[in-house]
């Protein structure tokens, strides 16, 4: 009997094995068809990219602008774009923007520029600027710029403005609607599910935990947000304004007024952006493109004009493997973008423990001598936030300098960071302040309850069972809201150290309210108004440095990790709309729009609970 139960558990381990060995077989032999054509592709010299002789550089700006792009595998990212598909969060690296239009304007080979915005996303004001700036730069070459479009967003047209030539498509379409922050509140959705919410915060205007207890936004609330946007798009309007030529009064805000205006030119939204002077021209797409074609001439086809696209110029001009000698002195940048969470994060979120590192790193480098840190975060984690902030003070002791630069968002944990730095340059538009802390937790025993489910048990201290299933006792919750408040002190104490206040006046100036860079400079909580350059060249000075090269610390890449990474950016741009897939992704869209807030709160992972997070600070 023992020596049939083996026979058959041999047969079938046999069996099993050869089945297992066939298809380990099977998906190896495609994996190594598929490098094998990524490599041949790669390696053929006809695919070698070149910058057409008096082309037109398209600069195709899909996605949201950003200083740090999100870590994404080298694979995935070549079969999206081999198979034409967008990624999910498609990202703009705004640096690469600025280099690419700095390098074309002395490119004797680019002859004219044309903007097409119409994938372009998000982006906060300070990266428009910054790209507008280098537009203006770009026009000092006498070539022209051509922004032509179906229709433009608000942060699109910020960019159109700076063309020479700006058309819109007959049937086109554009509309300002200014700045605005409308969130989702669950209060009811919360009482609905019998659920109880335990809030604990400091702050009048500190509202991140409103759409958890309330239906609406509070007065408070509106009158912070209010201000701040109102700055915002004053800012807006006048940049765009000189831009175009126009007055500020042109702008139409109420809908009457607009309505008057609309009606005038028969509903059409084309000739309202023409006769208003908001466009130079309605063209269709084949009058603009013979227009530049009569400027830069057609393709080698005759399908086109003579062109050369953002994503492979950039490849051109590009090194993947840049020669950093080791004897120059370094100005270090050290990108801090996205939630502060605890632990290690990818690039594109900000782990206390990796961004620590990153500092770490900076301090043991002999070569770097200073360091700009370049925040673009709403907050999250205080433990994470205090985590790195020690570390700056560290590289502070070792003699270092450390100047931070606040792009779109410097807010809450994103200012905690920032606020020991030797110098704080933030944008006019930078979103910052929110100096407040809240923790917030959910409990379900009454949810639990109605479903006939309940929690029981002994412990030896009244401690012991705390959790999501049992009611909050009133003790520990005046514990934690302690907490809370002591939190709150030692960062108000942290501001008033270094901003060279006294904590009330801090105070005055802190409780969760959110300021706009102008309004920090005027306020004391910023040094300067400025961009990443301005900070680079601040680093420079506190270190005494006449010439130096800087250099942005991330984490080392290994040899094979490079390899693999410009082997498929390679072959991506070889096999560009080799295929093609089109998905639509609109219910995928919305349900992600409804649930983002939750999102939001949901990844937050602070050891204590404890959050300085500005929720509201995103338009």
């Amino acid at each position: 009997m023992s020596s049939g139960k083996s026979w058959t558990k041999s047969l079938f381990v046999g069996i099993w094995t050869a089945l297992n060995f066939s298809r380990k077989l099977f998906f190896n032999l495609i994996f190594i068809g598929i490098i094998i054509v990524i490599i041949s592709v790669a390696s053929k010299d006809g695919n070698k990219i070149t910058v057409p002789q008096g082309s037109a550089l398209v600069l195709k700006l899909k996605g949201d602008l950003v200083i740090e792009k999100q870590a994404i595998d080298p694979f995935e990212e070549f079969i999206s774009e081999a198979l034409e598909q967008d990624s999910e969060n498609p990202e703009v690296l705004l640096q690469d923007v600025l280099h690419t239009l700095h390098n074309a304007k002395q490119d004797r080979r680019i002859k004219a520029l044309v903007l097409d915005l119409h994938g372009l996303g998000g982006a906060g004001l300070d990266k428009l600027e910054q790209i507008a700036v280098a537009l203006d730069d770009f026009k000092e070459s006498e070539k022209p710029i051509y922004a032509i479009g179906d229709y433009y967003s608000q942060n699109q047209y910020y960019l159109a403005s700076h063309a020479d030539h700006l058309y819109l498509n007959p049937m086109g379409f554009m509309l300002f609607e200014g700045y605005g922050r409308f969130g989702t509140y669950f209060k009811s959705a919360i009482e609905n599910l019998k659920a109880q919410t335990h809030v604990f915060k400091v702050g009048t205007y500190k509202s991140a935990v409103e759409p958890y207890i309330r239906d609406d936004m509070s007065d408070a609330a509106k009158e912070a947000n209010k201000a701040w946007l109102t700055a915002m798009w004053q800012q807006y309007k006048a940049e765009v304004a000189e831009a175009r030529g126009l007055d500020v009064s042109n702008f139409d805000e109420n809908l009457d007024t607009f309505l008057e205006k609309f009606e005038q030119v028969d509903g059409d939204f084309a000739k309202y952006a023409l006769q208003y002077g908001w466009v130079d021209g309605l063209k269709t797409r084949e009058e603009a493109l013979q227009e530049i074609v009569s400027i830069v001439g057609s393709n080698k086809d005759n399908t086109g004009f003579n062109a050369i696209s953002y994503k492979n110029y950039l490849q051109v001009i590009s090194n993947p493997f840049p020669f950093e000698p080791q004897d120059v002195k370094k100005v270090g940048i050290i990108v801090a973008k996205g939630t502060i969470l605890n632990g290690t994060k990818k690039p594109g979120t900000i782990g206390g423990d990796s961004t620590a590192q990153l500092l770490r790193k900076a301090r043991l480098d002999d070569s770097i001598k200073s360091v700009v840190l370049y925040v673009d975060s709403p907050g999250g984690s205080a433990f994470a936030s205090e985590v790195i902030r020690q570390e700056v003070e560290n590289l502070q002791n070792s003699g270092k300098p450390v100047v931070a630069v606040m792009s779109t968002y410097a807010a809450s944990g994103g200012y905690w960071i920032s606020a020991g730095a030797d110098k704080i340059i933030a944008a006019p538009s930078t979103i910052t302040g929110s100096i407040g802390i809240f923790g917030m937790f959910l409990t379900f025993e009454n949810t639990l309850d109605y479903l006939g489910i309940h929690t029981d048990g002994v412990g030896t201290t009244e401690f012991a069972g705390m959790g999501v299933t049992r009611s909050l006792n009133p003790k520990m919750g005046q514990i934690m809201q302690r907490g809370i408040e002591h939190g709150y002190d030692k960062f108000i104490t942290l501001v008033a150290n270094n901003r060279n206040m006294t904590k009330e006046q801090v105070d005055q100036i802190a409780q969760g309210r959110v300021w706009i860079g102008s309004t920090a400079k005027e306020i004391g909580l910023v040094d300067e108004l400025g961009y990443l350059q301005d900070g680079i060249q601040a680093a420079a000075d506190f270190a005494n440095l006449t010439e130096y090269d800087t250099q942005y610390i991330q984490r080392d890449l290994s040899k094979s990790e490079l390899f693999w990474r410009e082997l498929f950016q390679k072959t991506a741009v070889s096999l560009d709309g080799a295929f093609k897939s089109d998905t639509s992704y609109t219910l995928i869209s919305l349900v992600k729009e409804i649930t983002a807030d939750i999102e939001a709160m949901v990844e937050l992972n602070d050891p204590k609970g404890v959050y300085a997070y500005c929720l509201p600070c995103e338009l």
